[in-house]
């Protein structure tokens, strides 16, 4: 059908209606479309029709507005506003594939249109289509040579397609025609000057580069990245005298950047620790009060000389009482020396601090002030509770929160101990107790709230979070709209915990959600950075947005994601009255009727909880209605709600844990558990040569991991006993597993691996466990294979034991109650703190002391 032309009437009022689309005055637009519409000529005008339903979809009618732009296009089909429209349409639907088939539609119809090329090439950067993305922008310089958006975003689009030197060349080009003062502060300017040397030494021009800086230098504002930069050059030209006295410089303006000791490293060349530790020595002279410099040459010093310069470092932080002298020394703890010469200078302070107030007896010198021992003992808390002996930890701990019982650090630190010892419950009650000392301090409170998921206390978390969070909604909603993931993730790691297979589902959907929204919102600075001229910060989100989704936030939700599905898939949900009915069979009258008491009120506590919650969501209903109605501006419809029913009763687990998993493939290769966890959902599968892949990718980061191993003796047994393999696959994987494991069977494998790692628990559990799995009968011998606790063996932790435990109680192992207990008893003198290892009745009877459990009578005087 040919494009109907308007009469000038109706042209000015479609005028007006791109007027009101652009200003966001929908209701006005869809007063002046109606208009149009009403007049019989023109009732199908294509153009009008689908900015109607553009109009309708800014206000939420999605469907009204699909149907109006597809009946407008099927009217105009040679229209580029139609075709523009319906591009908008799908990328207002994160569609944008198909958004750029529209926008390309549109193109044909009207090459040169200005706003579709720059819509079209915002989605090609969007969607990372780089080579169409440099084409649409050559086609807009050539269109508006004199705008310095098409320029810049030409040499862009060259500098993402690492043709450095071109970038270069067009920058340079577009800097010719800047009329600019060399007096004149414009900031504009100096990130162009500044991005265009980014994109030189990118290029490996590191001369020319240098050359640049030179000559702009005046014209730059940021003068701490000029220096920054003529210093890293220096260095790659190997001019290194002038790059020390850069870096001399800039050590002067910041003597506590760590970076700049390391720049004067190279610079300087030291052949020895002596010259090495000269460059320090000089840095002590010129900045006394300086930490950096003293705490730098403790990494590569040792014996004697480590001891000297820790005794000064350590005794400058304990004077001054710094809290985080422990931290700073963390990375020294894995080299043992390091860490025996460090307890036994600390040790010799609080000894003698205690007897005379000084850091060491011979010392002839002031008094040191009460609190550098109060300081001594927080680091000896902290340095036994990181080599793993808590009882030392909390008698150092204890000592200091006796003699200083309102500094919030101790109570941090107390909980921390006991969260390493493994008791998460004490752990939260000493973090709530620091959490009391200062209500007005959100960081506190976070640790607080996260020690309590950790324990299981979400409810209790949720309210300590809503101190913080806005009035007039719940805590969980604020704290999802806020995007914070570390409340999330501890979240869903705890109702995994408790089997809340759907709530914590939910919790890792929500934070998916974040990455999506995270990775859409990089929309918008598109043309603001470019109008801005913050080229370097734009650059540098474009890369950080393509491996987004390794950072630990989404790794922590994906993996806690496939988890819960690979468990899902092991065991289905089966009806609860079916489970109810077996459960209830071998019970007694008394406590058949105890049970029932006990579910009525679970049900009566549910009730009102849902009540409650229908509420409050009927409330947050109202005031989003409210807010939509007072603004015209609300895109889109809502989003689909995330209901934990539905997401664990999914019809296909595996397929839900592949679109976790695939991010996780693409970015972070480096973690064994990635490829691991491929192997799972692949045997699940029953895909091969996908369980080889992963296997393989393994193997070349960690060969020896427990649970590695495990999955190799699974796919071995798994290629062995396949029957429906076609005959190509099945003689590839023979060939790699000949290639790999020799001409061995399983059980060979198995039994060489268990040979090579006798002395490790952890590598034990995972061969007792294999060799069950491949011969039910060595039940006996592989439970006594993994309750040895002799201190020959290495890997022993609370984690492991933990582990064993589990596996005894969980009937892997066969019917083996007496020599799970005997375990467990053995273990709790090993790890008295530690909440797996206690009695039986423990928990209840410390429930009991603390006032936690009501008895029976008082529940059914509250049923009454």
């Amino acid at each position: 059908m040919p494009t109907v032309t308007l009469p000038p009437k109706e042209n000015a009022l479609f005028k007006r209606i791109l007027r009101c689309y652009e200003h966001k005055q929908y209701r006005n637009g869809l007063k002046f479309c109606k208009q149009i519409l009403s007049n019989p000529k023109f009732a199908e005008h294509g153009e009008t029709l689908a900015m109607k339903g553009l109009t309708l979809n800014c206000l939420g009618k999605k469907e009204e507005a699909y149907d109006l732009v597809r009946r407008g296009l099927r009217n105009d089909l040679k229209s580029h506003v139609c075709w523009h429209v319906y591009g908008l349409l799908q990328r207002s639907d994160k569609k944008y594939d198909e958004a750029i088939k529209c926008y390309r539609n549109a193109l044909k119809w009207d090459k040169d249109n200005l706003q579709i090329l720059r819509d079209l090439s915002l989605l090609q950067i969007q969607m990372r289509d780089l080579e169409g993305y440099r084409e649409t922008r050559y086609q807009l310089l050539q269109l508006r040579p004199a705008q310095r958006a098409s320029w810049i975003g030409y040499a862009i689009a060259y500098h993402l397609l690492e043709d450095y030197e071109m970038a270069a060349k067009i920058i340079e080009e577009f800097r010719k025609t800047q009329q600019t003062s060399p007096d004149k502060v414009d900031y504009e300017y100096s990130e162009l000057l500044l991005y265009q040397n980014q994109v030189l030494r990118e290029a490996g021009l590191y001369k020319e580069a240098l050359e640049h800086l030179s000559n702009y230098e005046k014209q730059i504002c940021d003068k701490l990245a000029v220096e920054e930069t003529r210093g890293e050059l220096f260095l790659k030209l190997e001019r290194l005298d002038e790059a020390a006295e850069v870096y001399r410089r800039m050590q002067e303006r910041n003597p506590e950047n760590w970076s700049y000791y390391h720049g004067l490293e190279k610079a300087l060349k030291p052949s020895s620790v002596e010259e090495k530790l000269k460059i320090y020595e000089e840095t002590w002279e010129k900045f006394p009060k300086g930490l950096v410099p003293r705490r730098l040459p403790l990494n590569f010093l040792s014996g004697e000389k480590f001891r000297e310069c820790l005794d000064r470092y350590l005794r400058m932080n304990f004077s001054k009482g710094c809290p985080p002298v422990f931290t700073t020394l963390k990375s020294l703890y894995t080299v043992k020396e390091k860490v025996t010469i460090i307890e036994e200078l600390v040790v010799s302070y609080e000894t003698s601090l205690r007897s005379c107030r000084m850091f060491n007896q011979n010392d002839d010198g002031k008094e040191e002030p009460p609190t550098t021992l109060l300081w001594v003992q927080y680091f000896l808390a902290q340095h036994y509770d990181m080599i793993g002996q808590q009882t030392l930890a909390l008698e150092y701990i204890n000592a200091a929160i006796e003699s200083t019982p309102t500094l919030i650090e101790l109570f941090l630190i107390k909980a921390k101990i006991y969260k390493h010892a493994g008791n998460i419950r004490e752990a939260a009650q000493w973090m709530d107790e620091a959490q009391a000392l200062d209500t007005a301090d959100r960081f506190i409170n976070s640790k607080c709230a996260k020690y309590m998921l950790k324990a299981g206390m979400i409810k209790k978390a949720e309210e300590m979070c809503s101190k913080f969070t806005r009035e007039g909604a719940s805590a969980v909603e604020n704290l999802n709209e806020m995007q914070c993931m570390w409340f999330q993730t501890e979240c869903a790691l705890s109702y995994k915990t408790m089997n809340k297979f759907g709530e914590a589902l939910k919790k890792c959907h929500e934070i998916e959600r974040h990455f999506v929204e995270i990775t859409d919102d990089q929309f918008d600075f598109h043309t603001y950075c470019m109008r801005k001229m913050t080229l370097r910060s734009y650059v540098d989100l474009l890369k950080l947005e393509d491996v987004l989704r390794m950072h630990p936030f989404y790794y922590k939700a994906a993996t806690t994601a496939i988890q819960i599905y690979l468990s899902l898939h092991d065991n289905p949900l089966t009806d609860d009255s079916k489970e109810l009915q077996a459960d209830t069979a071998n019970l007694s009258d008394k406590e058949l009727k105890k049970l029932r008491n006990k579910q009525r009120r679970a049900q009566k506590k549910a009730q009102l909880e849902e009540e409650k919650k229908n509420a409050e969501k009927e409330k947050q209903l109202k005031n989003q209605k409210k807010k939509k109605e007072d603004d015209d501006e609300e895109i889109g419809g809502p989003k689909e709600e995330l209901i934990p029913e539905k997401l664990v009763k999914v019809e296909n687990p595996l397929e839900e844990a592949v679109k976790f998993l695939m991010p996780l493939k693409q970015l972070v290769k480096d973690k064994i558990d990635t490829h691991l966890l491929a192997f799972e959902i692949y045997f699940r599968k029953e895909k091969y040569l996908l369980m080889l892949h992963a296997v393989k990718r393994a193997l070349a980061i960690d060969p020896d991991h427990p649970w590695l191993h495990q999955c190799l003796v699974r796919f071995f047994k798994g290629v062995s006993e396949s029957k429906e393999l076609p005959e190509v696959v099945r003689t590839v994987l023979k060939q790699e597993i000949t290639r790999l494991f020799g001409d061995g069977n399983a059980k060979s494998f198995n039994q060489a691996y268990l040979s090579k790692h006798s002395s490790s628990i952890p590598h034990r559990l995972a061969a007792a466990k294999m060799m069950v799995y491949l011969d039910p009968s060595t039940e006996t011998k592989a439970a006594e294979l993994v309750t040895a606790l002799d201190e020959s063996l290495n890997n022993r932790t609370v984690q492991i034991c933990t582990e064993v435990l589990d596996c005894l109680r969980s009937g892997i192992f066969g019917d083996c109650k007496e020599q799970a207990e005997l375990y467990r008893a053995e273990c709790h003198k090993l790890y008295p703190y530690t909440l797996a290892f206690m009695p039986p009745g423990y928990e209840e009877n410390t429930k009991i002391a603390n006032g936690d459990v009501s008895t029976e009578t008082e529940e059914l005087a509250n049923e009454i």
